[in-house]
């Protein structure tokens, strides 16, 4: 305790803030990258005029309520306070669309990731590039905009993500980590910035509304893993810190977004690794050995912190509708009268699933809250429905819940396995479906045949990742790179279970999975009639 005092007192930590959909976290790391003090901060989306937004009164409430809480933190486990700082780094949510004047006045309300009405705008670049461009994509956005005719473009200055917006305003600086400016705007691996081509052509495409800018002027510029993002001015660390113990002068790694930062956190960054996100929504997301033949529409392509090609399977729904059963078997308990806590709930239930027939005995359930692009659905209704003649008992119910909140992404890990035979020699797992022990992990491996590991520190999350990703700036050495940094200085003596994938669960996810594909006509019924 002493000696991660003298570190606090010394400023030899480094800080992550990471900005989630429902909570903002900050996590403080010693010099050998342990987490030491956390801090945080809950927030909600809003909908207003129909957008789903956060306005800059909760971004600059959530900053400083997320830091304060750490400092609270720091002083009740080491009564100290911190003024000074090795390296500090910030993230967020991926995506989504901010646009600012030459007064740096926001011009819309801040557009997130969970909008999805730029449909048409995506359809159009992805003839236009013949590359994927999700509709979350900031690119996206802005040809909407462009395609609504909506006055504001033609005064934009900068567009930016929620983490860029942050980080210039504690630097001054208009960066961009590579990992998160792959979800603004497609990336040349080589090059490991903007694709040169394709920003001709969007320049091309809109030439005829007369525009005072280039695509490429209003981007952020593009920075990889290690390299300097700026330093903490004195406005900056004000907006951080109102109390005024923070000085200024911290080195700022690139902003990066949470799927970079899920990357570093549970060490797949490697070629041939992976992770899989598996929470409300969930992605798994593949470092690639070699660019895919053809762009998928089921395929997001983005890249780790380092710049290396990814793929990227992102699903909306996972855990939802599962979560609501396992309340609706809780208020059961409570109307019988029996006391159970929700962990003790949870791996009841979980465990329950692996007792279960090993394609869930002809059970069939759709986790759909909201759509599904992967899928085809714009719209979800939650369903489970089953044959006079299926084996209907609390195992088999549990075992198909589990299965189909991972069958969408079933759906684009197929693609990647099957049609572009891309290799997994391990996947990475964090996130609510595997806080039961073994029993997520087990479902994963079955239904993506490959090798799961959890790991112990994977519920530290991407703050912890983002605060790894300072931490290597100032401490790399000369050459290292990101993949030897995390194998050799942060994952070194790291624990990890590994689940291999059993044949007979992997044969029986197959044949849960045809009876899902067969049965969507269901869940387009539900949808046209169940209003």
């Amino acid at each position: 305790m002493e000696h991660v005092r003298q570190l606090i007192v010394n400023g030899q930590v480094s800080l992550g803030i990471e900005f989630g959909s429902t909570r903002i976290k900050a996590v403080l790391v010693d010099d050998q990258n342990n987490p030491i003090a956390s801090g945080g901060y809950d927030w909600e989306n809003r909908f207003v005029n129909q957008v789903w937004t956060y306005n800059m009164d909760d971004i600059w409430a959530g900053l400083t309520g997320s830091y304060q809480d750490l400092v609270k933190n720091v002083q009740e486990k080491y009564d100290c306070t911190i003024t000074t700082l090795k390296a500090l780094g910030v993230s967020g949510m991926m995506h989504g669309y901010l646009v600012l004047d030459k007064e740096e006045r926001l011009l819309t309300p801040f557009r997130t990731w969970r909008n999805t009405f730029t449909e048409k705008a995506s359809l159009l670049l992805f003839e236009l590039f013949h590359y994927n461009v999700p509709q979350r994509f900031s690119a996206s956005h802005l040809l909407q905009a462009i395609l609504n005719g909506e006055a504001h473009v033609k005064n934009i200055d900068y567009m930016t993500t929620l983490a860029g917006f942050i980080h210039w305003k504690l630097t001054g600086e208009k960066v961009m980590g590579v990992g998160e400016a792959s979800g603004m705007f497609p990336i040349d691996s080589e090059t490991k910035t903007y694709n040169e081509k394709m920003l001709k052509q969007f320049d091309e495409l809109i030439a005829d509304k007369g525009y005072p800018w280039k695509l490429e002027e209003i981007l952020p510029k593009v920075m990889v893993a290690g390299e300097m993002a700026g330093s903490l001015t004195e406005a900056g660390a004000r907006l951080l810190d109102p109390s005024g113990n923070l000085q200024a002068g911290t080195p700022l790694c690139p902003p990066e977004g949470d799927a970079g930062t899920g990357m570093v956190a549970t060490n797949s960054v490697a070629v041939r690794t992976g992770n899989v996100s598996a929470g409300t929504s969930i992605f798994a997301m593949i470092v690639l050995e070699h660019a895919l033949s053809r762009p998928y529409e089921e395929i997001d392509m983005v890249t780790t912190p380092a710049g290396d090609l990814v793929a990227m399977v992102h699903c909306n729904n996972c855990t939802s509708d599962l979560n609501a059963w396992v309340g609706l078997f809780e208020e059961f308990a409570d109307a019988a009268g029996f006391e159970i806590d929700k962990t003790t709930l949870f791996k009841t239930l979980y465990e329950a699933a692996l007792k279960g027939d090993a394609d869930g005995g002809g059970l069939l359930a759709y986790n759909y809250y909201s759509g599904e692009h992967i899928t085809g659905f714009e719209e979800g209704r939650p369903l489970f429905v089953r044959t006079p003649d299926a084996k209907f008992n609390l195992a088999n119910f549990m075992r198909v819940h589990l299965f189909t909140a991972l069958g969408a992404m079933k759906t684009g890990m197929n693609i990647l396995q099957e049609n572009e035979h891309v290799h997994i020699d391990q996947m990475l797992g964090h996130g609510g479906l595997f806080r039961t022990k073994g029993v997520g992990q087990k479902v994963m491996a079955a239904a993506i045949n490959s090798p799961v590991v959890v790991m112990e520190t994977a519920g530290e999350g991407g703050a912890w990742g983002i605060a790894v990703l300072a931490s290597y700036m100032v401490h790399k050495k000369e050459g290292e790179d990101l993949t030897a940094f995390l194998a050799d200085k942060v994952f070194a003596d790291e624990k990890g279970k590994k689940e291999e994938p059993c044949s007979v669960d992997v044969a029986g996810f197959e044949t849960f999975f045809e009876k899902y594909k067969k049965g969507l006509p269901i869940e387009r019924a539900a949808i046209d009639f169940l209003k």
